[in-house]
């Protein structure tokens, strides 16, 4: 654990006549310390997500813009990147990806920067990576184009999401980072299965399985094993709870597996990290859909400490009310299910956030101990 606790600058949403949200958020990056990174004429890599299609609940681009606009202040060359997705959807590819992200408003234009794919055209642009403190992975695989620039810069929707718990900072680099076989290499610990009494064979699961493992061959759901690449995506879709990981330990290990990828990507350079906590959707941006917000809009968060940050948005996040008739205050109000006190494991019951942070802390990555500066 680090002997000091990690400073995480907050400011809430509020702003006054002609004072746009967007000029805050600057306010608080400088505040931050982010001008104390030496960018001049560094490639510098803003990590985001760019929404999938059908998906409303991504940060717009107006915010990726203002972080670029900081970074050339700086003297840097920003750039937004992603890497390819491992499921079917808008985003498998480079050119569908470059795709998604201009219909969902990403571009030159809005951003003021560049858009690059950072695992290329069919995600196998990647580099291989060696993990310090690695005890789940000794190796990482990781877009060209993240491991190419000088200084990371995560810009993050946190929101709740189905396997993690929430997706922050961690999941965004982590995760997000990964090229297809990094996104394979961090979900091969665990594979789903059925639980037939719950299944109502809708069919859902099989149209979001990204490798064809899902049939009904007695009417019922059925994961075959051999196929199945462990991406936990038709545990996402069910909408009936029928289907579970049979590997208890399994979510806790993709979350320590997202920890170490994090420590890879990040290890050795300055980093930065931007957290957005509004349209709190309860499950991940990769969706073609988001339900309504599970949480009230909190706030703007800045860090150099990735664990901090996610620490103090998921502390901000349990002690808000839910919403209600959002999935978490459906949960709530069911007195028939069980209760947890905790928001996220209420809206999505079989998941295991803790252990992403405590394992970052664990290897490095960071300090769950932090003091919140909060900036009006």
């Amino acid at each position: 654990m680090a002997d000091e606790k990690a400073k995480v600058f907050f400011t809430d949403f509020r702003t006054a006549l002609n004072y746009p949200v967007t000029k805050k958020l600057k306010k608080l990056l400088y505040l931050a310390g982010i001008g104390s990174i030496n960018m001049e004429g560094k490639f510098v890599a803003i990590k985001m997500h760019f929404g999938e299609l059908g998906n409303l609940a991504y940060l717009r681009p107006n915010y990726a813009k203002a972080v670029a606009d900081v970074v050339k202040e700086l003297g840097g060359m920003p750039f937004l990147t992603d890497c390819n997705t491992l499921y079917p959807g808008s985003r498998k590819h480079a050119l569908e990806h470059l795709d998604c992200a201009n219909e969902n408003g990403f571009n030159t234009v809005t951003t003021g920067c560049q858009i690059l794919i950072a695992d290329g055209l069919r995600g196998t642009d990647d580099v291989e990576v060696p993990i310090r403190n690695g005890e789940y992975c000794k190796e990482a695989y990781i877009g060209r184009a993240l491991m190419d620039a000088d200084i990371i810069i995560s810009l993050t929707h946190f929101k709740g999401h189905e396997m993690t718990g929430f997706g922050g900072a961690i999941k965004n680099i982590g995760m997000g980072g990964g090229s297809r076989a990094g996104k394979m290499h961090q979900h091969n610990d665990g594979k789903p299965t059925v639980k037939t009494k719950a299944c109502r064979s809708c069919g859902r699961c099989a149209r979001d399985c990204g490798s064809n493992a899902i049939s009904y061959p007695e009417g019922k759901a059925y994961i075959d094993p051999e196929i199945c690449k462990g991406c936990g995506r038709c545990i996402g879709a069910c909408a009936f709870d029928a289907i579970y990981n049979r590997n208890g330990s399994a979510l806790e290990a993709l979350c320590c597996k997202m920890a170490e990828y994090t420590q890879a990507i990040v290890d050795g350079r300055p980093q930065f990290h931007i957290s957005l906590i509004n349209n709190v959707s309860p499950n991940c941006d990769c969706h073609p859909e988001n339900d309504s917000p599970i949480l009230p809009d909190i706030g703007m968060l800045a860090s150099f400490d990735a664990v901090a940050i996610d620490q103090a948005c998921a502390d901000l996040c349990l002690e808000a009310e839910a919403i209600p008739n959002s999935q978490l205050g459906n949960r709530l109000a069911d007195k028939k299910i069980r209760h947890y006190g905790d928001n996220f494991k209420d809206s999505n019951p079989n998941i295991e956030w803790k252990a992403t942070l405590a394992h970052g802390e664990k290897i490095g990555l960071g300090t769950r101990e932090y003091e919140l500066i909060t900036m009006k």
